[in-house]
């Protein structure tokens, strides 16, 4: 994390101008101060909008983030698990940042490999092994 933004990997991050952070009421521990302060943070990132991602990342992003995003594209992560705002906002920088590096990973190629012949050969004896038990099965109920 930096003064000017997060840092997701070496070519992205995102500028704390594009962050919007809400605070309210959090349950949890804290006894009768949890009822008077407001810890619990939502930050909120508009993907759609934002000047620190291409097109193509953004595209990615969506596809990858579509159940965490709300109808105006905006990805919503909520941090109450501390007992202060300033370690809730932390917390949930952080998770948006844990979030989008995540999104961003792209998965090797597959590539097409052929069963070898001693797998195929163990397979086909398996399968001569499993029918010659059940026909030694029904040998029994016959006689």
């Amino acid at each position: 994390m930096t003064d000017d933004g997060l840092v997701v990997t070496a070519q992205l991050i995102i500028p704390r101008a594009e962050l919007l952070f809400r605070a309210s009421r959090a349950g949890g521990p804290g006894g009768q101060h949890v009822n008077t302060s407001s810890t619990r943070i939502e930050l909120l990132w508009d993907v759609t909008h934002s000047t620190a991602i291409t097109d193509d990342v953004r595209q990615r992003l969506l596809a990858k983030l579509a159940a965490r995003l709300d109808a105006s594209g905006m990805v919503r992560v909520v941090a109450s698990d501390r007992r202060s705002q300033l370690q809730n906002r932390a917390a949930a920088e952080e998770r948006l940042v844990d979030l989008v590096r995540q999104a961003l990973v792209v998965p090797k190629k597959r590539r097409a490999t052929r069963p070898t012949k001693a797998s195929r050969e163990r397979r086909l004896a398996e399968k001569k092994r499993q029918g010659e038990r059940k026909r030694n099965r029904r040998r029994g109920y016959d006689e």
